[in-house]
């Protein structure tokens, strides 16, 4: 019998939480520990890889080109005068389109020219923003200069101003900038490997501008020394990939490589824009010919390769910061800036298992965590 009264219903037990459908996964790329269902920590960079990818290649390929136009100038003699001239004006395309395509992706002009504002030199995006204008102030000038030289014969005395106003040190810093300013930032992939990055940049940089020069040249001397700098900085740019990929694996971020961008990177940038290179140039080496058409295919290959380098690496860039297993695993000490004694004292450096509870308790917050810098 009862009063009337609902006797009360016992508290059903609190359901587990549904398991992440990336359960597993974790195990998989060499992270045992705990993920926020799942969720990224880690923000993946909001820019356009095509834009800036193209970016990116216009100012390796500037950049290189005003350094192999200076130095064919100083050592080369009348012998290269034409490679010499196509140089300088390969160097334009970084201030001009490419500058146009870095201002379109970020939305708002002024974000640009904020960026000129002030000058920190422990900042890759302000000494790069600063090369980028350097380099522009040496290019448009010597590339005027000769163009009106040679164009018209009442403008030769600007010939020597175009060897006055030339910056092959702008224009070498040009074609690295951009891997330390990747490498700077918390993204797994970027930053797992920041000297592998920059040689490999540098020496795509250096094969795609003599690429370029090598396509149309008639001179067979400097045809044979443009395509034996391609060759050559495409054997280094080989070399720097192999040790980029083994650095990720031992820190666990080479799982990002899997995907889309990967196959981009490794089919084009690294199958199209490298090993067939070296095999063409090869062989047009060896078979002697004054100019051979395999020779302009290499070039034209380590052009297209070059670009879908730089497109690839933003993609799996992006791909590492959204997986949390790749980031997390990352972000652990033995991957991490390894601070002095004294500097921990002074600087009150976290210990390493507070690190770890950081990330996970923003991931848990929605928050942006830096696991690398």
């Amino acid at each position: 019998m009862t009063d009337g009264r609902r006797e009360p219903t016992p508290a059903a037990a609190p359901s587990s939480p549904e398991p992440s459908p990336r359960a597993g996964l974790g195990r998989r790329l060499g992270w045992d520990g705990p993920t926020y269902y799942g969720r990224p920590q880690l923000k993946p960079a909001p820019f356009n890889a095509g834009l800036v990818g193209g970016y990116v290649f216009l100012a390796g390929l500037s950049g290189s080109s005003s350094l192999l136009s200076a130095i064919a100038d100083l050592v080369g003699g009348p012998a290269v005068r034409r490679v010499v001239r196509r140089g300088r004006r390969l160097a334009l395309p970084a201030p001009t389109l490419g500058s146009a395509l870095l201002i379109k992706d970020l939305h708002t002009p002024r974000r640009f020219y904020n960026m000129l504002r002030v000058f920190k030199p422990r900042s890759p995006m302000s000494v790069g923003s600063w090369i980028l204008m350097g380099s522009a102030a040496s290019a448009v000038p010597a590339a005027a200069a000769d163009f009106l030289s040679d164009r018209w014969p009442g403008f030769g005395w600007l010939e020597p101003a175009a060897k006055v106003v030339r910056a092959p040190a702008a224009g070498a810093g040009l074609s690295v900038y951009t891997a330390a300013l990747l490498s700077a930032t918390s993204t797994p992939f970027w930053a797992a490997a920041p000297a592998a990055l920059a040689v490999r940049f540098g020496a795509s940089s250096v094969a795609s501008a003599a690429g370029a020069l090598l396509v149309g040249e008639r001179a067979p001397g400097a045809r044979r020394a443009l395509q034996m700098t391609a060759l050559s900085a495409l054997a280094v740019e080989a070399g720097a990939a192999v040790v980029q990929e083994a650095v990720g694996r031992r820190k666990g971020v080479e799982q990002a490589t899997q995907g889309k961008w990967g196959a981009l990177e490794q089919d084009l940038a690294t199958g199209l824009g490298v090993a067939l290179p070296i095999a063409l140039f090869g062989a047009a080496l060896l078979s002697g010919r004054r100019r051979s058409l395999l020779a302009d295919a290499a070039a034209l290959a380590t052009l297209a390769g070059g670009l879908a380098l730089r497109i690839a690496t933003l993609g799996v860039g992006d791909e590492s910061a959204a997986c949390p297993e790749i980031s997390l695993r990352f972000a652990q000490p033995e991957n991490l800036p390894r601070p002095s004694s004294q500097a921990r004292l002074e600087h009150g450096a976290p210990r390493p298992e507070a690190v770890q509870a950081t990330l996970v308790s923003g991931a848990a917050s929605g928050t942006q965590v830096v696991g690398h810098s």
